[in-house]
């Protein structure tokens, strides 16, 4: 056949064919980088949270150590020693004990036995 005689779509279809296959290639390459870009991305910034969360862990592991000492009877006798508060333990007469009852609680509801239950038969 004459190439004059050839539509256009037949002449240059197979390029057009060429074109985008290499288009979907290139595409899908730039896709899957893009994609990797990501994934190392979001490791770094996961590796940096957990890294972050093990310091906080620590100091706070750490802090709780130093309020218990301090909370610590021996602790604060120091403390009241530096600070001349002149403070004593109290004698035993002045010492009041406070008795707590114990209070049985009755169930809220309670059924009457001098009524008889309803029932429904069919």
């Amino acid at each position: 056949m004459n190439r004059k005689k050839q539509s256009v779509a037949a002449r240059f279809g197979s390029a057009i064919k060429a074109f985008l296959l290499c288009l979907v290639i290139c595409g899908s390459g730039l896709g899957y980088v893009w994609q990797k870009q990501q994934i190392i991305t979001l490791g770094r910034q996961i590796k940096l949270n957990e890294t972050r969360l093990e310091e906080l862990r620590r100091d706070n592991k750490q802090r709780g150590d130093s309020l218990a000492q301090l909370r610590s009877p021996q602790a604060l006798d120091v403390r009241v020693r530096q600070l001349n508060l002149n403070l004593v333990l109290p004698r035993p007469e002045q010492v009041v004990l406070l008795m707590e009852q114990m209070i049985e609680r009755q169930p809220a509801v309670q059924q009457r036995t001098d009524k008889p239950a309803l029932t429904v038969r069919r």
